[in-house]
């Protein structure tokens, strides 16, 4: 009988420790579902991206959106496909009007954009409702400058000779960019002259749709000057195509625009900062927004990129989407003030 209920009670035992064992699984089953449910939606990506440039091909959005996604590409660093996607129209204006509107939970369309998301969104002439706000920042990577361009065969040998010619007559220039009145390649070029004293409502500016057109369009001889970004005139200077008569940088930048004067060394207190970042959809998932912030980060720590920056003539300038959103507001304020010193502010 004692042996009996020997049996008996292990028998007990050994089904209570079985019914723990299996409560035990089944909790850590939920668990691990739950686990699987939360890696589910933080799998994003999980199809292709697409990374827009809102202007044409060969300009700064453009050169910098194609820098990303191949670099991204060769690391590793996003598994899925990328593919770069160029709007052109309005300076990156129609782009926005699109996004903000019809994006604005797309987690799979990010784009890259610089002072013309800010500049658009408060100038006075074709200002664009959309801004920054509209949009969820994700991150700076790079910070480049203006240059001010003329074909090397140019009767302006410097940029003192150019504005003199602007001063005697203000339409016998023809002045364009790669971006709309009032935009920042317009607010690279009027800088020097506006404070040299011309008015800047005097000069002849020709818009289009990106750097790429812009330096056709000079080459072509439809322009007598144009005001571009500095990273993108280091293969038509090398190629003895154009003269840089000036860059908007504080001090002289390196490489191939080494022997180029800064605006303030010709005695023209105009400084000018482009910066370019990358940009979400202002109601963007958290899981996405996560993924981003991580490996935009990665990025800008990873040689291949420090190797593609020293290529295209970049200078990096890292900030994570905290960061980005506050220097964001900080530019409002300056390019707000400039504006309004040119009587361009709405």
């Amino acid at each position: 009988m004692k042996k009996k209920r020997w049996w008996g009670l292990l028998a007990a035992g050994m089904m209570t420790v079985a019914l723990a064992a299996c409560g035990g699984n089944e909790s850590a089953g939920s668990k691990s579902s739950g686990s699987n449910a939360g890696s589910s939606t933080s799998d994003y990506p999980t199809k292709p991206i697409t990374i827009v440039a809102p202007s044409g091909a060969g300009g700064g959005w453009d050169l910098t959106a194609r820098a990303i996604t191949k670099v991204l590409d060769e690391t590793g660093l996003v598994k899925q496909t990328m593919t770069v996607e160029n709007k052109p129209g309005g300076g990156g204006a129609v782009f926005m009007a699109e996004y903000a509107t019809q994006d604005v939970k797309n987690d799979y369309k990010l784009f890259v954009n610089s002072p013309p998301i800010i500049i658009n969104n408060l100038k006075k002439e074709g200002n664009s409702p959309f801004g920054y706000k509209d949009t969820t920042p994700l991150a700076q990577l790079t910070k480049d400058f203006g240059a001010i361009v003329v074909k090397a065969d140019s009767k302006f040998q410097t940029l003192t000779q150019l504005l003199d010619a602007i001063k005697q007559d203000p339409k016998s220039v023809t002045v364009a960019g790669g971006s709309a009145p009032g935009s920042m390649d317009h607010l690279v070029a009027i800088l020097p002259i506006y404070k040299a004293g011309i008015d800047p409502k005097s000069i002849k500016y020709v818009s289009y749709d990106g750097g790429g057109e812009a330096m056709a369009a000079l080459l072509g001889g439809n322009a007598d000057v144009i005001a571009t970004d500095a990273s993108s005139v280091g293969e038509y200077l090398k190629a003895g195509k154009v003269r840089v008569l000036a860059v908007s940088a504080p001090e002289r930048l390196g490489g191939v625009l080494k022997d180029v004067p800064t605006m303030k060394e010709l005695g023209i207190d105009a400084e000018f900062t482009i910066w370019r970042g990358v940009f979400g959809p202002k109601q963007m998932s958290r899981e996405a927004k996560a993924f981003w912030e991580e490996t935009l980060k990665k990025l800008s720590e990873h040689e291949k990129w420090k190797e593609e920056l020293q290529k295209q003539g970049w200078a990096a300038e890292y900030r994570n989407s905290a960061e980005f959103t506050k220097f964001l507001q900080e530019q409002e304020q300056q390019i707000g003030d400039l504006l309004k010193s040119l009587g361009m502010h709405k």
